[in-house]
């Protein structure tokens, strides 16, 4: 059966050092506007993560997710992504545990290889690793999942009688979701039979995804497909979107910079061709059907977009979530089934 339209917000909890926002203060702002949204009816919570950044990228997604279960009701919490290779993966499932618990089963976690090389610098980890630390992480969080006493033995991690405790409220664990920006990891989200975050084009993530979970026996329509893909809901683009627009261009630099050093992360193929990620801004007719064609052409199960664009404020950019949660949500949810 194919799962329903959800929608959600994403965090970096980044503060650019002019911002004149101080740390703490950003934290507990996001933290109202969570409980405020999931009042409103908000499906999801996404967090990204990186680490040794001058803005404070958020480097640890986990004890934010705790902190949102504890004031929340109904959103569901999640990772897109967190970075596998500079996990332990038994005391990463051990973290998702007590958040199970604490959320009373509405965490989830989205999981990809990471490819910045001064992450990996930092980490003391050489960037060589990182298929084999996500393979094996995941593989060894998919037996934490199980519930039942197991040893693990692989290149990079040995463990011995473990099992986790407190055992997970959701039955088989937190569901998984591994993140793909090219056919090799489409085809591993396949084998691990996870739900798909994807970044590139049909043909290299979702087609060869699809495929693969055919041959595995698995119905790709019972699994889910997300994505952000941001909306800004105004009825006066001329004078909301310049803001945003500064602080999407600000939030996309660290991306390119660390494609450039690493020659990874984003695919060659031109932003013509990928499944698109750009921001819709307009109103609330104009989102409702430019997201509806989107969802539609990609199959797309949760959408969720940037709440508070770096440099920003949750005050600037609540009276556009409230008609984004409020107006857009419940017409796409109509629209799309």
């Amino acid at each position: 059966m194919k799962p329903s339209l959800r929608i959600g917000v994403a965090y970096d909890f980044r503060n650019p050092p002019d911002s004149g926002i101080a740390n703490p203060d950003l934290y507990a702002a996001i933290m109202d506007q969570v409980a405020w949204l999931d009042t409103l009816g908000l499906d999801l919570a996404w967090f990204t993560e990186h680490h040794f950044l001058d803005d404070g990228y958020l480097p640890s997604w986990t004890p934010v997710a705790a902190a949102m279960a504890a004031r929340t009701k109904h959103v569901r919490l999640s990772s897109d992504i967190c970075l596998m290779p500079f996990q332990n993966p038994v005391r990463l499932a051990e973290d998702l545990a007590v958040i199970d618990n604490i959320s009373n089963g509405r965490v989830e976690i989205g999981i990809g290889m990471g490819y910045a090389p001064h992450e990996f610098r930092g980490f003391g980890i050489p960037l060589k690793q990182r298929v084999s630390r996500t393979e094996e992480g995941i593989a060894v969080l998919q037996h934490c999942f199980s519930g039942e006493k197991f040893s693990f033995t692989g290149k990079r991690f040995q463990f011995e009688d473990v099992v986790i405790k407190p055992g997970f409220v959701q039955p088989g664990g937190p569901p998984l979701w591994i993140a793909a920006m090219s056919e090799a990891g489409a085809r591993r989200a396949a084998r691990f039979g996870a739900n798909l975050l994807p970044q590139g084009t049909r043909a290299e993530v979702l087609d060869p995804w699809r495929e693969d979970m055919t041959a595995k026996g698995l119905e790709p329509e019972s699994r889910r497909i997300g994505i952000i893909r941001s909306c800004l809901v105004t009825d006066d683009p001329e004078r909301d979107w310049p803001a945003v627009k500064r602080a999407e261009r600000y939030r996309m630099e660290v991306y390119l910079r660390f494609n450039r050093e690493s020659g990874d992360g984003l695919s060659s193929t031109t932003d013509r061709d990928r499944i698109p990620q750009s921001w819709v801004v307009g109103d609330v007719d104009h989102c409702v059907a430019e997201l509806t064609g989107f969802i539609r052409e990609f199959g797309i199960t949760d959408l969720v977009t940037w709440a508070v664009p770096p440099g920003m404020t949750t005050d600037q950019m609540n009276p556009h979530l409230e008609k984004f949660v409020k107006e857009v949500a419940p017409r796409l949810k109509a629209a799309v089934g």
